[in-house]
């Protein structure tokens, strides 16, 4: 079975409008095809399978239902976009990107940034109930991406590395999803967040289909990430 890029959601259900106030959406030629999660009010975290040529893709912030011109949209051009420098494209270890914008957002009622863990957090033990949200496709095997985002209660898997993927697992990454599937990030959410306790605790990586029992969603452990977020984010300030 091929891997295929958790590029929407499964199982979920629409989001109450603007209440995932750190949820971005990437698009190329003005159509979504990423999401992001703001962490400042000038950067967004995504994945580095999701690069593309800055000067190609915008970042819009803000938005519920990306076929509708909405009030509280705010979107921006990208000046920077910044793979993780040990990222392995054949693995997806290290699958982090740092996008920055040509001005900061506006930080208001509808748009604002996610609460990044710490290093020193507690460890993320099997059962938590995490929250995954995206743009992406509700249907396996579907070809359309939902125009309104979308978000799905998934519980972190403890032993993935052993009994689910078969030491694909890196340190790096973690599996959530639910021990008797239908519930999935899938095409269409890749670079992603996923919450957890309130905290951004993952991003949208990859998987073998979508919403398998045998084959949770993979996502790139942000926490691992912290200390080359800000060193990049303080170095490109100007």
């Amino acid at each position: 079975m091929a891997i295929i890029f958790l590029i929407g959601i499964i199982g979920g259900q629409e989001v109450v409008p603007n209440s995932i106030k750190y949820q971005a959406s990437i698009q190329y030629n003005g159509n979504h095809y990423c999401g992001g999660t703001l962490i400042n009010a000038q950067w967004v975290v995504s994945a580095a399978h999701c690069w593309k040529p800055y000067y190609l893709i915008t970042v819009v912030l803000g938005a519920h239902d990306l076929t509708k011109l909405e009030g509280t949209v705010q979107a921006f051009n990208v000046t920077k976009a910044l793979v993780y420098y040990m990222y392995n494209y054949r693995t997806f270890d290290g699958d982090i990107m740092l996008l920055k914008f040509d001005r900061p957002a506006s930080v208001n009622a509808y748009v604002q940034p996610a609460l990044l863990s710490s290093v020193s957090a507690s460890p993320l033990s099997g059962g938590v109930t995490c929250t995954v949200s995206g743009w992406g496709v509700t249907q396996v095997y579907s070809y359309y991406l939902s125009p309104v985002l979308r978000s799905v209660d998934v519980q972190v898997i403890s032993g993935c590395q052993v009994y689910y993927y078969y030491y694909m697992i890196t340190d790096s990454m973690m599996c959530a999803g639910s021990p008797i599937g239908g519930k999935d990030s899938c095409q269409g959410d890749s670079g992603g967040p996923l919450v957890c306790n309130g905290y951004f605790e993952g991003i949208v990586s990859w998987g073998i289909s979508c919403a398998n029992p045998y084959y949770p969603g993979v996502y790139t452990k942000v926490r691992n990430f912290i200390q080359w977020i800000n060193s990049t984010i303080s170095s490109n300030s100007n």
